[in-house]
């Protein structure tokens, strides 16, 4: 009988968060805040910096009702179209394909490129329920079967997902027709060679390119 009455008692009502826990736990969103770490910023924004916690509670919230994907290059805009696709500077024969905003912001620091972009958000990953339909490959053939673009320059990361991402792209524009380049790898600049990695060395030799052609014009290797 004290067995039943026990088993019949009601479980404990679980008490909602309070605001402090709740920041806190918004704060685990982020990439690399673990639960501790994200005790410590709502901490510190209540304590050091209240004016500062609201005025990033704003931006947040406008940025969420304002950024939304550009038309053509699927990147984060307030536009329909963003400042990059409308530029009239770019040249509309080369389209690079990148992974993330980020990814194109780092290849626009370069400085070494003037074409176009098409981000996935993302890359092909099956064992995450990511496949083509989820990185937007259909604008993608879209846009770079457009009679404009002649080049597509796959820049995805050098990971097992983003290779193979890279190579799956690089099928489907070779079979419509389209010149498909890939970012060489290799020895980083201002590397010495005694301490590079074997993967990245023999990767510089089979990307390695003519400083002075030999008779004929011969191609690499």
């Amino acid at each position: 009988m004290a067995t039943r009455n026990a088993d019949a008692r009601p479980a404990p009502t679980a008490e909602p968060l309070s605001s402090l826990d709740a920041l806190a736990r918004a704060l685990r969103c982020l990439p690399g805040v673990g639960p501790r770490a994200a005790q410590r910023m709502a901490l510190h924004l209540l304590q050091h910096d209240r004016p500062g916690a609201r005025e990033l509670a704003h931006a947040l919230l406008r940025a969420s009702e304002a950024v939304r994907h550009c038309d053509r290059c699927n990147t984060f805009t307030e536009d329909s179209v963003c400042a990059l696709c409308r530029s009239g500077k770019r040249d509309p024969a080369q389209l690079c394909v990148v992974e993330t905003p980020a990814d194109l912001v780092t290849v626009e620091q370069t400085h070494a490129y003037d074409g176009l972009y098409f981000v996935l958000m993302g890359r092909l990953s099956p064992l995450d329920g990511i496949g083509p339909k989820e990185i937007r490959l259909d604008r993608l053939i879209r846009r770079a079967t457009d009679g404009v673009v002649r080049e597509v320059i796959l820049a995805t990361n050098f990971t097992s997902e983003g290779e193979a991402t890279a190579h799956y792209i690089a099928e489907l524009l070779a079979a419509r027709g389209l010149a498909v380049s890939r970012l060489a790898r290799g020895v980083p600049v201002g590397g010495e060679l005694e301490y590079v990695d074997a993967g990245t060395l023999a990767q510089a030799l089979r990307d390695r390119r003519w400083v002075a052609a030999p008779p004929g014009g011969a191609g690499n290797g």
